[in-house]
């Protein structure tokens, strides 16, 4: 299952081939603040769509990260869950930055890093859970645990509903900034900083094929679940040197590797992947719906986009979008607004404005890989994903702006394939992910472009976007 954020997407898969039986959907509803109740009306509705999991031998959920599922004592949901991108909790998060360094952010930066490998940003669960006792003390009283998305659904697909069988992954552990991927452990401390003082019950972090639990109703087990980055990554079976690219709701940069990351600048969070690796990752809140946008604003499809984009050439002649159209994470302008520039007579058409707004958008992801690459981190391929990378302007000039040839699979639900992967994992009780079939790869190759970038950064370096 992939329990995203405008979705829950099922698929069923063999589990010796990977090979697709059936699959079903089902909406998620909009907004950043939404009951848990949602996801599991949308997962009935899209198993039934698939047919049912009659026969189905095990099953885990990929889900959106970071979000904040509070529970009581008899496991009742506290208040409707924040998600990701609520960025509501954006002060807490800087301060619990001060608070750690003492009132020097600088220090505080340095230390969150070098403890969880994160340096809090609204979306983390942290910062999430701080907003919570300083704007709603009474529900962060009530608050006897507190769990992520997937978590909170594996747990109420599982018979045992205790509050002590909560279980999660280390990928989304490493997002809530109060776990560790370098040491494997909770820092309950910063759990009690986060809260002032309390410190709920949080999930047990379980093997990347652990068996958590038995599938209500059946004998199916239940795999630990991961966060759908993590998930993606291991659909696509991406190996140390891997860069995956994803171009959703979300803009995410991820790569795969043995070394564990701790970025004091907060660009590059330090999260696992769901085999036992690392998964540094550069996340932006602008990304698909950059083109929506542009789209909507120029009143065309985005089959149409794509061609005025590609018909203005490269660089639109000095036309940059600075596409922080929902504020934005990376970096982290939570109040910041888009912001165009170089608009003249000659580039006020649609064809110019379509090219700045791909070429934004892909700016943005390619600082994302320079950041993970500044890490230490090896960069060999690019895997290039999500909803927005079928666009044909997106995957044309995308070799361009990032400087290297870029790889772009089949379409497919990817977090919902990396967690079938992970379940029938989880059922082989082997000690590597079955080798299913790769999606077929297709290769762009450009140019490199440096001048975009380097019009991108000079007119970034001038927006400061609040």
């Amino acid at each position: 299952m992939d329990s995203s954020t405008q979705a829950c997407k099922v698929v069923v898969r063999d589990a010796a081939t990977g090979a697709l039986v059936r699959s079903g959907r089902a909406p998620h509803p909009p907004g950043t603040e939404v009951s848990p109740a949602a996801w599991e009306r949308a997962f009935a509705e899209a198993s039934a769509m698939a047919g049912g999991l009659a026969d189905v031998a095990a099953l885990s959920v990929g889900g959106q990260q970071h979000g904040m599922v509070c529970l009581d004592a008899s496991g009742a949901v506290v208040r409707d869950a924040l998600l990701w991108n609520d960025v509501r909790s954006a002060a807490a998060a800087a301060e619990l930055i001060t608070d750690l360094g003492d009132g020097d952010e600088a220090a505080g930066r340095r230390a969150w890093a070098d403890a969880v490998g994160v340096v809090p940003v609204a979306s983390f669960t942290a910062a999430k859970l701080r907003w919570l006792a300083d704007a709603e003390p009474g529900n962060a009283d009530r608050t006897a645990a507190v769990c992520l998305p997937h978590d909170w659904l594996t747990w109420r697909l599982s018979a045992d509903r205790d509050l002590g069988t909560l279980a999660t992954d280390r990928s989304d552990a490493s997002g809530t900034a109060y776990w560790s991927a370098r040491t494997g452990e909770y820092r309950p401390d910063l759990l009690e900083l986060a809260l002032r003082g309390r410190r709920p019950d949080v999930p047990r972090v379980a093997a990347p094929a652990e068996v958590v639990g038995a599938l209500a109703g059946t004998t199916a087990v239940l795999g630990p679940g991961t966060g759908d980055n993590a998930a993606a990554a291991l659909a696509l079976a991406a190996r140390p040197g891997d860069v995956v690219v994803s171009i959703g709701t979300s803009g995410v940069v991820s790569a795969v590797t043995a070394t564990a990351v701790a970025d004091d600048t907060g660009i590059v969070a330090g999260f696992a992947d769901a085999t036992g690796l690392h998964l540094p990752l550069v996340c932006t809140l602008n990304a698909a719906r950059v083109l929506d946008a542009a789209a909507a604003l120029l009143g065309v499809d985005l089959a149409t986009l794509s061609d005025l984009a590609l018909s203005a050439p490269a660089g639109a002649e000095g036309l940059v979008l600075v596409p922080y159209l929902e504020g934005e994470r990376t970096p982290n302008l939570p109040r910041a607004t888009g912001a165009a520039h170089g608009l003249t007579l000659r580039t006020s058409t649609p064809a110019h404005w379509a090219r700045a707004a791909v070429e934004g958008l892909l700016c943005g992801l390619a600082d994302g890989i320079d950041a993970i690459a500044a890490q230490g981190v090896p960069v060999d391929r690019v895997l290039l994903v999500g909803g927005a990378a079928w666009s044909p302007a997106v995957q044309q000039l995308a070799p361009a702006v990032f400087g290297r040839p870029v790889l772009v699979p089949a379409p497919g639900e990817y977090v919902a394939d990396g967690a079938a992967r992970q379940a029938a994992w989880v059922l082989s009780g082997a000690a590597e992910p079955p080798s299913w079939d790769q999606p077929g790869l297709r290769a762009f190759e450009a140019s490199p472009a440096p001048a975009v970038r380097d019009r991108y950064a000079e007119v970034r370096g001038r927006t400061d976007g609040q």
